[in-house]
């Protein structure tokens, strides 16, 4: 009996090392997953947010790329869809607003 109770307590020491182990070796998983968030998830949401906000300001005239390299000036806005004109003959476009890629006409952000 006593042999019972001197091999039970070594046991439960070692429980509670293996619990100690088990987080030394889940610790360098947790900090590659937190600085792959900060280095690599967080920037693109960044860019990802100022994309969409570039995308919904564009006003009539202003001068775009778009993913397909076609640069243009927009005529007219809609709901989802942007149409431009291109080139010297006035060619008129239609794009979804998702496929510009660049505005190049500087607007003055500054609230009056």
């Amino acid at each position: 009996m006593v042999n019972f109770l001197l091999a039970a307590e070594p046991a439960a020491e070692v429980g509670e090392m293996g619990i100690g182990v088990l987080l030394a070796q889940l610790l360098p998983f947790a900090l590659i997953i937190v600085v792959f968030y900060f280095m690599l998830i967080r920037p693109q949401r960044k860019r990802d947010k100022q994309v969409q906000e570039m995308r919904s300001k564009v006003e009539v005239g202003d001068e775009i790329v778009t993913n397909g390299g076609i640069i243009g000036r927009v005529v007219s806005i809609r709901e989802d869809t942007i149409v431009i004109e291109t080139g010297s003959d006035r060619s008129k476009i239609r794009i979804a607003r998702w496929a510009i890629q660049t505005n190049n006409t500087i607007h003055d952000d500054t609230p009056s």
